[in-house]
């Protein structure tokens, strides 16, 4: 694997890591790591450093949710434009072009479920090329981005057998 995508991998699983510690992973020069890091960035390859928090520890009763779009795609730009212009929105922390029945994947944060709804029927459902919405609500997070939220609970009830 090329040294990029080591680094990447390294990097995606612990941005916390020095470049002195991923140069002994690897086994290459501090130097060479530090300047493919900062070329990576200004190619826009690393767009920036993000942390996993379980905002529930936290008591944050606040709401995501993912929601299909369906759109009517646009001569020479297809879903491109609509998609860019929904990215805009503060409301917004994804946006994915999907295969199957719904052509774009939003995922959306609120305070609460009306706060999402409000942004589904006000700003999302009124652009021009948006036909129709699906909305799910996340109800619990086991996983993301690699990071399992809970260790299983174990099974402390007696056994019985016949």
């Amino acid at each position: 694997m090329e040294l990029r995508k080591k680094i990447l991998n390294l990097i995606e699983h612990d941005a916390k890591l020095s470049t002195k510690t991923m140069a002994v992973i690897l086994d290459e020069d501090e130097e060479k790591i530090a300047a493919t890091i900062k070329k990576m960035e200004k190619e826009k390859v690393i767009l920036g450093y993000n942390t996993v928090t379980n905002w529930e520890k936290m008591g944050d009763d606040g709401v995501t949710a993912m929601i299909d779009v369906k759109v009517v795609p646009e001569r020479e730009v297809g879903f491109n434009r609509v998609a860019e212009r929904i990215c805009r929105f503060p409301e917004v922390r994804c946006v994915y072009l999907m295969s199957g029945t719904y052509d774009l994947s939003v995922v959306v944060e609120g305070d609460t479920m009306k706060d999402v709804a409000w942004f589904v029927s006000h700003k999302l459902s009124t652009l021009e090329q948006v036909q129709s919405t699906t909305t799910h609500f996340i109800l619990k997070r086991y996983k993301q981005d690699n990071f399992i939220f809970e260790e299983p609970h174990e099974d402390k009830r007696l056994v019985v057998s016949p």
